[in-house]
């Protein structure tokens, strides 16, 4: 619990001034902590969820195969194209006509519908399928980690991997997604900004081993997200897929950065799936698979 991350806190703190002693440390904690972490029930098949393989490549060293996804609330044929409804809407399309044009399934953001109308309001009126008008297709709901990710960066890397826009008031730091008008930008600045009143404010973003805090964007109350409760909305939202929280690190990142956050996603993935377990109803856990590009 709590005590226990203050344990580590402390553990860190007298190896952070040595690089090569923080870095044996990591690895010391990761494996102790995954070894804690990863201690689950044996696998068993679920009776309302399953993956059907229709097709397999024949051909020497190839893994393509053509499947089916079984889910409460009808199939997927996979592989497929996954639409992103952020707020529980696809813009500018009805369910209707996206449907007509082949939407099986739909992505919608925790972390958005977090900050509004937020999960209890979702779950009050019947969970999302219900709140958006889509009962009888499947949905897939993330956890937020991308979002985190964008908010420390103010918006201006369109996806992991893009290369890095420069900071603000550096020549060619065009943002990339600066085009957009200032309304659709005003969540990134407000949720990576920091308090002027009071005391020294904390960090825009602040990412820690119990999760990520930030600011809404909505009316810039501080919002905290960790495995455990991101999985806890995902349960209110009701979604047949949720997604377990990562932490995202960008394309360029040093290779000791990106071990310690390929790290803190598979301890953060195993709190989350911890979390699930206690209370799976009709909901199939993804996991999330990402790294850098480091060639070690």
């Amino acid at each position: 619990g709590r005590q226990y991350l203050e344990r580590e806190r402390e553990r860190e703190s007298v190896c952070v001034c040595h690089p090569r002693l923080r870095r044996l440390f990591m690895r010391l904690r990761h494996a102790r902590r995954l070894h804690l972490a990863t201690a689950f029930p044996e696998w068993r098949p679920l009776d309302f969820f399953h993956h059907e393989i229709l097709h397999a490549s024949r051909k020497e060293g190839s893994r393509a195969r053509v499947g089916r996804l079984h889910t409460p609330h009808g199939t997927v044929e996979t592989p497929g194209f996954v639409v992103v409804g952020t707020n529980g809407a696809v813009k500018f399309v009805d369910h209707h006509a996206a449907d007509a044009a082949g939407m099986e399934l739909m992505f919608s953001n925790t972390l958005h519908l977090e900050v509004h109308p937020g999960p209890a309001a979702v779950e009050a009126a019947g969970g999302l399928h219900k709140f958006i008008g889509r009962e009888s297709r499947p949905l897939i709901t993330d956890s937020g980690g991308f979002q985190i990710f964008s908010f420390a960066h103010r918006g201006q890397r369109a996806m992991p991997g893009a290369e890095e826009a420069k900071e603000d008031g550096e020549d060619g730091g065009a943002s990339l997604k600066s085009s957009r008008p200032f309304p659709a930008r005003h969540k990134y600045e407000v949720a990576a900004a920091s308090s002027r009143d009071g005391p020294p404010p904390p960090p825009r973003v602040r990412v820690s081993e119990d999760g990520a805090s930030f600011r809404s964007y909505r009316d810039g109350r501080m919002l905290h997200l960790s495995p455990e409760s991101t999985v806890r909305s995902q349960k209110a939202l009701g979604a047949d897929i949720i997604i377990p929280l990562d932490d995202l690190p960008g394309a360029s990142t040093a290779a000791a950065p990106l071990e310690e956050s390929v790290a803190r996603t598979h301890r953060w993935e195993a709190r989350s799936l911890r979390e699930h377990l206690g209370d799976v109803r009709q909901q199939a856990m993804y996991g999330v698979i990402h790294g850098g590009t480091d060639e070690r």
